[in-house]
């Protein structure tokens, strides 16, 4: 058995589809990891959970666990410890995906492959959060696929929770004069909150992020950095 685990935990989902996503994506990291022992978690949702894949990880062992996250809000910065906190504190716990440049554009990435041509403004539809320091990462990932776009209006907006609404920044972009507006899925994989985004208003909406090599790239960049 390995000495070499990494714990990849998300947040879940009831829609069928989205682990099935997530499978496929640890499929690539496995394949950029050889040797080491992949492994899933979600905080919320469905299972496993978190803590109990942590138990069942061999005495011994010190498992990298990487938040498949893609701002730092409540799940990041309590679920996550809480989880580790219970299983002794062992385990070595890295940042979360995003607002990773290698993230951003994976965004973009969707984003032209979704819209062809580029629209006047896009809007990022991300899930939302209670947290300050969440939005603003958000706020940053927004910033740097404006820049990447070359300086393309980008307004951050959220499914839930916080605003603007997705609906309303699109309208607001509209009222604005913006002839087109496309929104860009700031989400990992497909879901409810995916869903929720065909009815926005847009022009276009771009698919959520899902298996995309430069993901799984961070992520095997996020355990080589935790175990060097």
């Amino acid at each position: 058995m390995t000495d070499e685990v990494l714990v990849a935990v998300a947040h879940g989902t009831r829609a069928p589809e989205g682990p099935v996503v997530l499978a496929d994506l640890l499929d690539s990291v496995r394949e950029l990891l050889p040797g080491v022992d992949v492994r899933v978690a979600y905080v919320d949702v469905i299972a496993p959970t978190l803590s109990s894949v942590l138990s069942d990880v061999p005495a011994g062992v010190r498992p990298v666990v990487v938040p498949m996250f893609l701002a730092s809000g409540y799940h990041v910065r309590v679920d996550v410890p809480a989880a580790v906190a219970s299983d002794g504190g062992r385990a070595v716990v890295t940042p979360a995906l995003g607002p990773d440049p290698a993230v951003v554009a994976a965004v973009e990435s969707r984003l032209r492959a979704a819209a062809g041509s580029l629209p006047s403004a896009v809007v990022l539809a991300a899930a939302g959060s209670s947290d300050q320091d969440a939005l603003a990462e958000v706020s940053v990932a927004a910033s740097r696929l404006s820049s990447s776009l070359g300086g393309l209006p980008v307004v951050p907006a959220y499914v839930t929770t916080a605003s603007p609404s997705v609906p309303d920044a699109v309208a607001s972009l509209r009222s604005a004069g913006h002839a087109t507006v496309a929104v860009a899925s700031y989400l990992l994989a497909p879901g409810l909150f995916q869903q929720r985004l065909d009815s926005v208003g847009a022009d276009v909406v771009a698919p959520p992020i899902g298996v995309h090599p430069l993901v799984a790239e961070l992520i095997a960049a996020r355990y080589r950095a935790a175990v060097g």
